[in-house]
């Protein structure tokens, strides 16, 4: 698989379609530690529930044009960017709106195409981002479509609990289909093990089922249950800002780490294979 242009980010779908698995948790902070490492991000908010945009610290008040508006009436991304208090980070922040652009695009042409055709624009943006990470909504409908079609991989944020594989059957179905009809290149570029409780034994064994089922797609980094990361979006700061010092924030930066330096394999065999 080619590498993406200079000029384009790595874009990443956090997707899952089980609510509560810290998929938002994951995107605000995985995101955060990423711009702590040096790297420029592009938190897509596409969720109508606004989770990202309210954990970032952007009021409803604030969100005068949003992914809404570049869905629907395919406006640029760079004029719904709006910078954070973290260095090197943005945002395209939702709202409620959103919830309404399945029935508004209706049979629209290509309407799967949206978010791909916004983030190809972004070539022609003054700013340079190395990754883009994508919070999809806890459903598997157009939104989520969307940010498939235009992801290069799929992250995919997995609580330590007893059905936690159970509900990953229909999320891999989506991401077949989307390879089949939408986007060829799509594939699973990591599962992320959250909420995970060492002083329970079921952690672990869930934890060991995922590995035997995805192998060395499972971060070695697991996100353990911390009340410092539950508490931060309530203040409108990612965890690291909230309180760097934290279990729940020292592995996001691990997590971070590690995924740069998977990056940097991935890229490595994608030249060697080109040359």
């Amino acid at each position: 698989m080619a590498d993406p242009s200079p000029n384009q980010p790595r874009v990443l779908a956090v997707a899952n379609q089980k609510g509560g698995v810290g998929k938002t948790t994951t995107a605000i902070n995985l995101g955060t530690a990423l711009a702590a490492v040096g790297e420029t991000v592009l938190i897509v908010d596409i969720d109508p529930q606004g989770n990202a945009s309210t954990g970032l610290g952007v009021p409803k008040a604030h969100r005068t044009t949003t992914m809404y508006d570049v869905l629907v009436g395919e406006r640029p991304l760079a004029a719904a960017t709006v910078h954070t208090a973290v260095p090197g980070l943005d945002l395209i922040p939702a709202d409620a709106d959103l919830s309404g652009v399945e029935i508004e695009l209706g049979h629209a042409e290509r309407r799967s195409f949206r978010l791909r055709n916004a983030i190809n624009g972004l070539k022609d943006s003054e700013v340079r981002y190395s990754y883009l990470l994508i919070d999809c909504p806890p459903s598997l409908n157009l939104l989520t479509v969307n940010a498939m079609t235009a992801a290069d991989a799929v992250l995919v944020p997995l609580q330590c609990e007893f059905f936690a594989l159970e509900g990953l059957s229909q999320l891999m179905r989506t991401v077949e289909l989307v390879r089949g009809s939408l986007n060829p290149k799509l594939e699973i570029q990591g599962v992320v093990l959250t909420m995970y409780d060492r002083r329970n034994s079921l952690s672990d064994q869930v934890a060991a089922d995922v590995r035997a089922h995805f192998g060395d797609k499972v971060y070695e980094t697991m996100i353990p249950r911390n009340v410092r990361v539950s508490e931060a979006p309530s203040f409108g700061k990612p965890a690291l800002i909230y309180d760097i010092k934290c279990a729940g924030s020292q592995a996001y930066m691990k997590l971070a780490r590690e995924v740069v330096a998977r990056e940097r394999v991935r890229r490595r065999a994608a030249s060697g294979a080109a040359a």
